[in-house]
Order: C-alpha cells, then sequence, then structure tokens
C-alpha cells in the first residue's frame, strides 16, 4: 500500500508499482509519487496551508500527497472558479501559496511542483486530528463554507468503503471526475493510494474513455452513467468489471436497469456529503436496489427526526430529516462556528439536510435536500424524488427536475421541469396519478431545454422556477 494503514495518511515504501497513476497521458510510479512528494514535503514543511489548482494532472497528484507528508493543509480549488468565488476561497482559508500552477490574477506566491524530483528522506506523521484538506462547499446557500476534514476521519471513511466494496490492490479504479471535491480527490485519488490500488484518471469522463481503460472498478455520477448506458458499445465494455458505483445524485431507475441490462453488473450506490464523506452505501456481495443507497458503513449510525422532534419509524415509506455520526464526520466550517453549531443537534448527530426512508432491514431512500426537494402541497408532504422517478419511466422524459413553487391555495404547487421530446402536458400527469397517489401529480409541467447543474451533475434546482 502507499497510504500506511497504521498511520492514516503517511506514505510507506511498499513495492514499487510501476503504473500506480495514470493521468494526463502520463504514468506515474508509486516511487515516482513518493519521490515527488518528498522533495515537495521538505519544501514546503512548516507551511500552514496552500492552495492547489485541481486538474487532473500528475502535479496535482504530487502537490497532495506531498502536503500530506508534510502534515500541511490543502485547499483544493476548482479550476473554473470564477473571480469572486476564487477571492472568498483564498481569503477565507488564508492560503499562503500556490503549489504549481496558479491561475491568472492570483497574487499569491507560487511554489513549482517538480514532478521528476525525488527526496527519500521520512517526515514526521502528523496527528490523526490535523486538519488535511478545506474542502469548499458549492455554495447553493450563500458563500461557499470550508469544510474541515482531517486525517483520521479520512482514513476512516477509506477504510470503511474498502471492506464494504471488497475494494483491493488488485483492483484498477477508473473515472474522470474532478479532483476538488470528496467524489474524485478523497475517493478518486486517496482511495486507491490508502487500498494500494491502480488508477486510471480520464480527464473527461466520456463512454469512449471508460470503455478503453480497462478497469476493475468504476467511478461516475449519473450524468456519466446516463451518457454511458446510451452508448450500447461502451456499456458492455464495461460487463468485466467488478463495480460500477455511481453517486453525487440519485441515479434515476431508467439508468440503474439500462446499466443493469447491458453491463451484467448493478449499480452500487451510495450517499454522502462534503461533511460527511460517504456513510451510505450498499454493498459489493449485497442487495442493490434501484433508488436505495443501501446500509451504513462501518462505524456510522443514522436516524430519521420528524420536523416536531419525534423519530421516524423504519418501514420504507415514512420520511424524516436525516442524521448521521460516525468516525469520517468532518470537524467544523472554516471560520464559521454559527454554521458549525447549527448543523449539529445537542446530543451529538450532524443534521444532513436531507430527507429519507429507511425500511425495516435498514435500506436507506434518500428523498432528496429539506429545502428544495420535500414538496408540502395542500397538507402533504411530497418528496420530489418519487415523482421524478415516475416521469423518467414515461418515453417522453428525458431527463426531470421536480420542484415546489410558491401557491396561493396548495402552499405549494408541484411543477416538473421536462427535458424530452414534445409530449402533451396533461399525458405526462396522468402518468404520476396512475403510479402514485393523486396528490402527488405535478399541477404543472414545463419544458426547457436543459437543466442546470454544478460540476459534480447536481441539478440546481434553486435556479428553477
Amino acid at each position: 500500500m502507499l497510504l500506511s494503514s497504521l498511520n492514516p495518511l503517511a506514505v510507506a515504501q511498499g513495492d514499487d508499482l510501476p503504473d500506480a497513476v495514470r493521468i494526463d497521458g502520463h504514468t506515474l510510479s508509486r516511487s515516482d509519487i513518493v519521490g515527488g512528494a518528498g522533495a515537495l514535503a521538505r519544501r514546503i514543511a512548516g507551511a500552514r496551508c496552500v492552495a492547489v489548482l485541481a486538474e487532473p494532472t500528475p502535479a496535482t497528484v504530487v502537490a497532495i500527497v506531498g502536503c500530506l507528508f508534510a502534515g500541511v493543509t490543502v485547499v483544493p480549488v476548482p479550476p473554473d472558479s470564477g473571480p469572486a468565488e476564487l477571492a472568498h476561497i483564498l481569503t477565507d482559508s488564508g492560503a499562503q501559496a500556490w503549489l504549481g500552477k496558479a491561475p491568472e490574477g492570483s497574487d499569491l506566491p507560487v511554489v513549482p511542483v517538480r514532478v521528476n524530483a525525488r527526496d527519500w528522506h521520512g517526515h514526521p506523521e502528523p496527528h490523526p486530528s490535523s486538519t488535511a484538506f478545506v474542502l469548499y462547499t458549492s455554495g447553493t446557500t450563500g458563500a461557499p463554507k470550508g469544510v474541515l476534514l482531517s486525517r483520521r476521519a479520512i482514513a476512516a471513511g477509506l477504510d470503511a468503503l474498502a471492506r464494504a466494496w471488497h475494494w483491493t490492490g488488485k483492483d484498477t479504479l477508473v473515472h474522470g471526475l474532478p479532483l476538488f471535491h470528496v467524489h474524485g480527490l478523497i475517493l478518486g485519488l486517496l482511495g486507491p493510494l490508502r487500498v494500494g490500488s491502480r488508477l486510471v484518471h480520464t480527464g473527461k469522463p466520456t463512454p469512449a474513455a471508460y470503455a478503453e481503460a480497462g478497469g476493475s472498478l468504476y467511478f461516475g455520477v449519473p450524468t456519466v452513467w446516463s451518457r454511458i448506458a446510451e452508448d450500447e458499445a461502451s456499456a458492455r465494455a464495461l460487463s468485466g468489471a467488478r463495480l460500477l458505483v455511481s453517486g453525487s445524485a440519485p441515479l434515476p431507475v431508467p439508468v440503474f436497469e439500462k446499466l443493469t441490462a447491458l453491463t451484467g453488473l448493478a449499480p452500487v450506490e451510495r450517499y454522502g456529503m462534503s461533511e460527511t464523506m460517504i456513510t451510505l452505501s450498499t454493498r459489493a456481495d449485497g442487495e442493490r436496489r434501484p433508488g436505495w443507497v443501501g446500509l451504513p458503513v462501518e462505524g456510522v449510525e443514522t436516524r430519521l427526526v420528524a420536523e416536531d422532534g419525534t423519530l421516524v419509524p423504519h418501514d420504507g415509506e415514512s420520511i424524516g430529516g436525516l442524521q448521521v455520526r460516525g468516525p469520517m464526520l468532518f470537524d467544523g466550517y472554516l471560520n464559521r462556528p454559527d454554521a458549525t453549531a447549527e448543523s449539529w443537534t445537542e446530543d451529538g448527530w450532524f443534521v444532513t439536510g436531507d430527507v429519507a426512508a429507511i425500511d425495516d432491514g435498514g435500506f436507506h431512500r434518500i428523498v432528496g435536500r429539506a429545502s428544495t426537494d420535500l414538496i408540502k402541497s395542500g397538507g402533504y408532504r411530497i418528496g420530489a424524488g418519487e415523482v421524478e422517478t415516475s416521469l423518467l419511466g414515461h418515453p417522453g422524459v428525458k431527463e426531470v427536475a421536480v420542484v415546489g413553487l410558491p401557491d396561493d391555495d396548495l402552499g405549494q404547487r408541484i411543477v416538473a421541469f421536462v427535458v424530452g421530446p414534445d409530449t402533451d402536458p396533461d399525458e405526462l400527469i396522468a402518468h404520476v396519478a396512475s403510479e402514485l397517489s393523486v396528490h402527488k401529480r405535478p399541477r404543472e409541467v414545463r419544458f426547457v431545454e436543459s437543466l442546470p447543474r454544478n460540476a459534480m451533475g447536481k441539478v440546481q434546482k434553486k435556479l428553477l422556477g
């Protein structure tokens, strides 16, 4: 393994792996990563916090690992950050320098990352509680907040996933996800380094790139899997894999079913946040149920809480606010003690802001965000997700987002934003009414060219209305 199982994120010198990481047309061995990161660690030792423009390049890999060696906190910055977002991230984090490439207009000093440099000296292992990363949220409810992730939390989260997915050094992980979020960075880069598996980063997560990579384990967001499912040849090329893992947003049931039919592999779905990493997942050797994200991973507890503070029964239908606790949770929001306090209950549970249902076997179904996906219409509490699932089963719907918009009579009316060929709106409304309770039918259908999404493919529902 490249990352020691004894020290949460310390690099161990094991047997070399000549193709440990393939990224941006380059191949890095374990020795390349260890030697390059070691040389960088010596140069930045004593720094407190640095920024990395998180492009999928060898320099980014070496920069991240070098900071872990040196115990320097990393702020991964999205390469497409606008001026206001960039200024906020740099000011809020207090980053002292850029490692490697810096964006235009930044006046922070730059420390070059020399991928070919080598230094084999050891480095003292930082304390497990020290902050490894400050990851910034998408900022959908205001300025992005800096999520503090410790070395201990990252180690616990990755080890739990390795057990849930039977992830070992024999695997080759393939993905083309951004390296500034939990999915692509923590799971997708540190994960293979920790378990000792190979990583192939495809740059862009295209169907053709995934098909050509020859991996055993694939990561993707629903948009990626939807495109692969539409490309039959590429989908069938993945049939030799061991696991297809989907996350960062709900995987539409029709996409789940089509992938299963084309690849012979039912996708693994999981749930997590920047603040929690991955807390729920279906298992490599367990049931995979479309629309459900499975069981708590090792060390995690969950509960559902109603608006009045009472616990919600685990009957698979009743929905409530999802709260979690476990060893992979974050340490708070940087410079935001108010937001940190609001996110935790007095008895130590993190309030995710998501609404979910749990069945009597412990399987979880995520309904969506309480702020956008829990619709209160005519005295009923309706999950947008189940309405979306029903609509996606209609041949006239390619993509859909369901929201609750203000209504003088109902409080909120259910509105469906649909991407697809021209279809009679009344036909879509009747379709939902025939599958779900009548009160869950959309009161209005609006056809759009596309749905607004962020870098991870999540629909930005606050932009619809």
